[in-house]
């Protein structure tokens, strides 16, 4: 077999084509919102690029981890990741409305509101904008080069068939996940807790590291449950395979639910004013029942659904899950988001929909771009004979 056999199918091309239009279109359609309502047009914005972002900035981790931890389900998936973080330029360039409209998302960027407050006041040495951007700067960097790094050893070695590469990628992975680890606390910090600046909690940070990693596993099985129904992909992804992406996938939904709900009682537990002013506008009327349905579809059912056996080793009933923890993570942003700008007031605007639709057609414009360019599989890693052994032995199974 050669690179050439694992060709991405026509249908990549076709996501491709139909994201950008749809991307195009809808984009077009949320700039309107600029001009109807700035401010609305902002928070909606920073909704899109909690979603779209953190798939990008999480299948990052999860490439770090496949190549850390070896096995046939980390072989499988690693063009989708791959493909996955080469949108991190395109991140990059969606995070500059974010700089540009600043005033209208944060707080703690009017001098008057500082004024009035005195933990603004104290807090102004770090929430500032200059040294906010300086910071992203920071976690960009450091993201894209880690990316850069392995997405091209990872080409060098299916163009040299060098095993050299395998131990350079794995010998990164380590301490990049370390890195991962303390730029999505302090990006999450900077980007969503500083929306309410007179509110902190150490677990944050790393509720955002399980999010965004939960993200992009919960979108990679879809996408490989779309490959899998075609050449070349049905000739070598296994049922074995799908089950360890469930099983992975069940995991971090527990890590996602276990950091939340630590969050929540530490916080219900003290009872101090400072804490609960985050969760009581979250947790009544029209936002209480969006955080009861974030119980229930993003924890509960999924749960319940993961525990089965039969249901992990099937491509199509474990993407449906999959793309139902993905539709609750948008509404997870949003609670977590709006909010901080409505208060205990119930409102979603027509921009919370059109803006992470435009969003997301390019973003899946480039995302399949990227898929596209590459073999789907990387013959010379040294795990391939090991993935073909394992599909042959649970062919018909």
């Amino acid at each position: 077999m050669t690179s050439a056999s694992y060709t991405a199918p026509p249908g990549v091309k076709r996501l491709q084509q139909r994201a950008l239009v749809v991307g195009v279109v809808f984009t077009i359609l949320f700039a309107v919102g600029l001009v109807l309502d700035r401010a609305q047009f902002f928070h909606s914005y920073l909704l899109a690029f909690a979603f779209w972002g953190g798939i990008s900035i999480g299948s990052l981790a999860l490439l770090m981890l496949q190549h850390l931890t070896g096995g046939g389900w980390g072989l499988v998936i690693r063009r989708v990741l791959e493909a996955a973080t080469r949108t991190l330029p395109l991140v990059l360039i969606l995070f500059v409305p974010i700089v540009v409209g600043a005033h209208w998302i944060y707080r703690w960027t009017d001098a008057a509101e500082i004024a009035k407050h005195p933990t603004l006041t104290e807090k102004a040495k770090y929430l500032n904008l200059p040294f906010f951007t300086i910071r992203a700067a920071i976690y960009f960097a450091i993201w894209l080069l880690l990316a850069f790094f392995l997405n091209r050893w990872s080409k060098l070695q299916d163009e040299t068939a060098n095993r050299e590469f395998t131990k350079r990628m794995r010998v990164l992975s380590g301490p990049g996940m370390v890195l991962f680890v303390f730029t999505v606390t302090f990006a999450s910090i900077d980007w969503f807790m500083s929306l309410d600046p007179e509110w902190s909690s150490t677990i944050f940070g790393f509720l955002f590291v399980g999010a965004w990693s939960l993200s992009a596993l919960a979108f990679v099985i879809a996408v490989m449950a779309m490959l899998s129904k075609t050449e070349p992909m049905n000739k070598v992804v296994a049922q074995l395979h799908f089950h360890d992406l469930g099983k992975l996938l069940l995991a971090l939904v527990m890590l996602w639910s276990y950091f939340a709900f630590s969050q929540f009682l530490i916080i219900w537990s003290g009872n101090l004013p400072e804490e609960i002013r985050w969760y009581l506008p979250r947790t009544r009327g029209g936002w209480g029942a969006v955080a009861l349905a974030v119980v229930i579809l993003h924890f509960a059912l999924p749960f319940l659904f993961l525990l089965s056996r039969s249901l992990k080793r099937n491509a199509s009933k474990l993407a449906i899950v999959a793309i139902l923890i993905l539709v609750m993570r948008l509404f997870d942003y949003l609670w977590m988001i709006a909010p901080a700008y409505t208060g205990e007031h119930f409102h979603l605007s027509w921009m919370d929909f059109v803006g992470p639709i435009g969003i997301g057609g390019l973003w899946l414009a480039a995302f399949a771009g990227a898929l596209s360019k590459r073999a789907l599989i990387p013959i010379n890693d040294p795990l391939y004979e090991t993935v073909l052994e394992q599909r042959h032995a649970h062919a018909g199974h």
